[in-house]
C-alpha cells in the first residue's frame, strides 16, 4: 500500500472531495450525494453483479421501500436485530398513520408475504428474486462516506428452494459470485467468516461474510450471505405442495453485496498519494489524451490527436485534454480521478509513427506504433488489471497474522492491524461473553472461522477465558 494507515482517514477524506466522489454537503447527518465521477463507477458495478446474478437465474424485480410495522414482528429474531436501526414513518402530509412503516433495512419482511402468495407447487421452486436498491439504517457509530452511511446502495437477492441441500448449494453459489467479482473483476481481496452465533445476520441459521481490509489494518465487511433455513418460512407462510399433496416448508437464503461500500473499498485499496486508480473496465475514462504542442504545430498536433481520438472511442472510453492547462497540470488531474492510461502526442511522436503510452499504477512508458494502438492498449489493460489484483493480494496477505494470547493479540492489531487468527473456547452463544472480553482488551471484534478450514487447535487455550479452545477465529478491528 502506497498509504501510511495513520493518514488514512486524511488521504480518504481529502481524495473523496479532490476526485469529486461525493458532496459531504447535503444537510442530513450520515447522507451524501454521489456525484457523477462515483456515480458512473457504481453504475457500471451494477451491470457487472447483475448480470452475473441474471446468468445463474436470478430474475429481478422492485418492492416498495415502505414495509408495514405488522411484518417486521412476524419473525422475532429479525426484529430484535433490527428495530434499533429502522427510520420509522409515521405521519403523511397533517394526518398520523394509523400504522407506522418503515423505510427498510432489508426487505425479508417486504418480500416473503408476497412469496408466500407466489408459491404453491413444487414447479414454482427454485425461485430466484433479486432488487438493486437503496436501504436505510440509522447507524449510530461515526459514519464515513461510502464505507459506513444511514443510505446505501446495495443489490439483495432472496432466493426460494424446496431443500435445505438447494439452499445450501445457493450459499456456495453466492460465495463463487462474490470471488469471481469483487475480487477478480474489482481487484479486492478478501476472506470468508462463518461469523459467530452471536453475530449473524438476525433470524439466520448461519451468515457467511467477505471481510476486506482497509489501508489502516481495519476490517470491512463486503457481501454476506444467509442461511435461513426455514426460519422466514415459518412465520410468512412460504410453503409449497409436494408430489403427495403435503404443504413443506421453503429453505430460503439471501445475499447482499453493498455496492456503494464495496466501491469505497476498491478507492481505498488501490488508490495511492496522487489519487485515485481504478480498474480499466471500471474507469470513467480509460484514456486520456495529451497533446503536447508549441504556436507553430498546434493545428497538426491537435488535428492527429483528435484522429486518434476518434479512432480508439469505438473501443475505448477516451478523451482528449485539449485544455490551456500545462502538461503536467493535465497529468496530474487525470491521475487524481484514476484515468488508468494517458497517451502523450507530440510533433516527434507522430514524426516517429508511436505515441507514448503512460500506465497510472506503475508510471512505467512504452512507445507504441499507432497503427498498433487499439490491439495494444487492449493488453495493457488486462495487464494493468492483473497488477492491481497481485499488488493487493502481496499487501492483504502481509496482514494475516496469529496469537495465542490476548496480549499477543493487542500487539499483533497494534501493529498495522490485519486478520489476527487466535485459539477460541467457541463460536457458538457460550463464546460471546468471550468475544466482548476481547472487545473490551483491545478493540477487537471476533470475524468469524475461515470458512472451509478443517484445522482444529489442539492443546491450545481460549485466549480470553483460558478453556480449552475447540476453534480458530480471526479478530480484527472493524469500520
Amino acid at each position: 500500500m502506497d498509504i501510511p494507515k495513520e493518514n488514512f482517514s486524511d488521504w480518504y477524506n481529502t481524495i473523496i472531495q479532490d476526485a469529486k466522489l461525493c458532496d459531504l454537503r447535503y444537510n442530513l447527518k450520515g447522507f451524501i450525494v454521489i456525484m457523477p465521477n462515483a456515480a458512473d463507477v457504481i453504475s457500471r458495478m451494477y451491470r457487472i453483479y447483475e448480470d452475473a446474478l441474471e446468468a445463474r437465474g436470478h430474475r429481478k424485480a422492485y418492492f416498495p421501500a415502505l414495509i408495514s410495522e405488522k411484518n417486521l414482528q412476524v419473525e422475532k429474531e429479525h426484529v430484535e436485530g433490527f428495530a434499533p436501526e429502522v427510520f420509522w414513518v409515521t405521519e403523511a402530509g397533517n394526518n398520523k398513520l394509523e400504522e407506522k412503516m418503515l423505510m427498510r433495512p432489508t426487505s425479508e419482511t417486504a418480500m416473503y408475504p408476497l412469496y408466500a402468495l407466489w408459491i404453491n407447487g413444487k414447479s414454482d421452486l427454485p425461485l430466484k428474486i433479486y432488487q438493486s436498491c437503496q436501504v436505510w439504517r440509522y447507524e449510530t457509530k461515526a459514519t464515513k462516506p461510502f464505507i459506513r452511511s444511514r443510505e446505501f446502495y446495495w443489490i439483495e437477492a432472496h432466493d426460494v428452494f424446496a431443500t435445505e441441500k438447494e439452499a445450501l448449494a445457493q450459499v456456495q453459489e453466492d460465495m463463487e459470485m462474490t470471488e469471481e467479482i469483487i475480487h477478480n473483476s474489482f481487484g479486492v481481496p478478501f476472506i470468508f467468516f462463518r461469523r459467530p452465533q452471536w453475530d449473524k445476520f438476525a433470524g439466520a441459521v448461519d451468515t457467511y461474510a467477505a471481510d476486506t481490509l482497509l489501508p489502516d489494518g481495519k476490517t470491512l465487511q463486503l457481501p454476506s450471505t444467509h442461511m435461513l433455513g426455514t426460519n422466514f418460512a415459518k412465520p410468512f407462510g412460504v410453503k409449497y405442495m409436494d408430489e403427495d399433496g403435503q404443504e413443506k416448508l421453503c429453505h430460503q437464503t439471501c445475499y447482499g453485496p453493498a455496492i456503494s461500500r464495496i466501491y469505497s473499498a476498491i478507492v481505498a485499496t488501490h488508490g495511492d498519494n496522487k489519487g485515485v486508480i481504478l480498474p480499466f473496465h471500471l474507469a470513467n475514462t480509460q484514456i486520456v489524451i495529451v497533446p503536447i504542442v508549441k504556436k507553430e504545430n498546434a493545428e497538426k498536433v491537435l488535428s492527429f490527436a483528435r484522429e486518434i481520438e476518434k479512432k480508439l472511442s469505438k473501443k475505448f472510453r477516451v478523451k482528449m485534454d485539449a485544455s490551456e492547462n500545462t502538461p503536467g497540470f493535465k497529468y496530474n488531474y487525470w491521475e487524481m480521478h484514476g484515468t488508468p492510461l494517458r497517451i502523450e502526442i507530440g510533433e516527434r511522436d507522430i514524426d516517429s509513427g508511436k505515441a507514448v503510452v503512460v500506465r497510472r499504477d506503475t508510471r512505467a512508458k512504452e512507445q507504441v506504433p499507432f497503427d498498433k494502438l487499439s490491439s495494444r492498449i487492449e493488453e495493457i489493460g488486462d495487464e494493468f488489471n492483473k497488477s492491481l489484483i497481485e499488488k493487493a493480494d502481496k499487501w492483504f496477505s502481509s496482514l494475516q497474522k496469529e496469537a495465542e494470547s490476548m496480549d499477543e493479540l493487542s500487539k499483533a492489531l497494534e501493529k498495522g492491524g490485519g486478520f489476527v487468527r487466535v485459539p477460541f473456547c467457541s463460536d457458538q452463544m457460550e463464546g460471546k461473553e468471550c468475544a466482548e472480553k476481547v472487545k473490551e482488551a483491545c478493540g477487537g471484534n471476533m470475524r468469524g472461522s475461515l470458512y472451509g478450514a478443517k484445522e482444529k487447535p489442539k492443546g491450545k487455550k481460549c485466549i480470553a477465558c483460558g478453556r480449552e479452545a475447540h476453534i480458530y477465529l480471526y479478530a480484527a478491528r472493524q469500520y
